[in-house]
C-alpha cells in the first residue's frame, strides 16, 4: 500500500514519505592508470591491429565498450575530426543487437585529434585488405572494431582478451570501463574544465561528472590557487 495515499485523503495528518531520508549516492573512488601505465598499454596492445583500435579509442575518448563496438565508420569524420555516439551493441536475450543510446547525452559528437584520425585510417587500410583476401566472405556492416571477417565483436570476448592484454603489459589490474575513468582523470588533472569532460562522457550533468571525480578536484584546486597567486606576485 502507498503510506502517501492516506494523507491525501486526510485520514492522517503527516506525510509518512517526510519521516524518511533518500539514500545517499555515494561514488568509490575509481581504478586509474597514469598516462605512463596507458601509454605502456597501447603500445603493447599496438602488437593487435585487430583490437588495438578499440583500447585507442577508450583511453583517447572515454568511450564506453558498447559504443566502441557499435561505432561505424559513416559515423567517423576525418575532416571535422569527430567521432559521433549514434548506436551501441549490447548483448541481450535475443543476442547482439545494435541499439540507439539509452539516453539524449549519450548520443554526443565526440572531438579527436589527429594523431587520432591517423590511427583510424591505418586501421580502415587494415580493413580493407580483409575485405579483398575474403571477397564474399565478408560481412561488411561498416564497424570501424569487429572481428576479421568484419561480424560484430561479443563485449565479453573483447573485455577477455582485454585481461590478457594487462596481464602481457604488466600493468595494475582495471576494468575496461575503468579506461574511461582513466581518460576524464587524466583531463582533469591536465586543467580540462569539467563541463568538456562532461561532454565527452555523455554524461546528462555537469555535477555528474564533479560527482564521480571529486577525488581529483582537491588537486585541480591545489594548482589553481597556485596560478592565482603566482598571477597576483606578477604584478608587484
Amino acid at each position: 500500500m502507498n503510506l502517501t495515499i492516506p494523507f491525501k485523503w486526510k485520514m492522517i495528518n503527516t506525510n509518512p514519505a517526510s519521516l524518511t531520508s533518500p539514500p545517499k549516492i555515494e561514488y568509490k573512488e575509481k581504478g586509474t592508470w597514469t598516462i605512463e601505465e596507458a601509454y605502456r598499454f597501447l603500445k603493447h596492445t599496438a602488437e593487435e591491429p585487430l583490437l588495438h583500435i578499440g583500447y585507442l579509442l577508450a583511453i583517447y575518448t572515454g568511450m564506453r565498450l558498447g559504443e566502441i563496438l557499435g561505432l561505424r565508420w559513416k559515423d567517423c569524420d576525418f575532416e571535422k575530426g569527430q567521432i559521433s555516439i549514434r548506436q551501441t551493441l549490447a548483448r541481450t536475450s535475443k543476442g547482439l543487437v545494435f541499439q540507439e543510446p539509452k539516453t539524449k547525452s549519450s548520443r554526443r559528437v565526440i572531438a579527436i585529434t589527429d594523431d587520432i584520425v591517423a590511427a583510424l585510417k591505418k586501421h580502415k587500410a587494415l580493413q580493407n585488405q580483409n575485405k579483398l583476401l575474403l571477397g564474399a566472405g565478408y560481412q561488411d556492416h561498416d564497424l570501424v572494431v569487429c572481428t576479421s571477417k568484419g561480424t560484430p565483436i561479443i563485449p565479453s570476448n573483447f573485455r577477455r582478451h582485454y585481461k590478457r592484454m594487462i596481464r602481457e603489459a604488466d600493468v595494475p589490474k582495471i576494468r575496461f570501463h575503468d579506461l574511461r575513468h582513466t581518460h576524464a582523470t587524466i583531463m582533469l588533472q591536465l586543467g580540462e574544465h569539467p563541463k568538456v569532460v562532461s561532454e565527452r562522457l555523455g554524461h546528462s550533468r555537469t555535477s555528474v561528472t564533479l560527482d564521480v571525480y571529486s577525488h581529483v578536484i582537491p588537486n585541480i584546486q591545489g594548482g589553481a590557487a597556485k596560478k592565482f597567486s603566482e598571477a597576483f606576485q606578477a604584478t608587484k
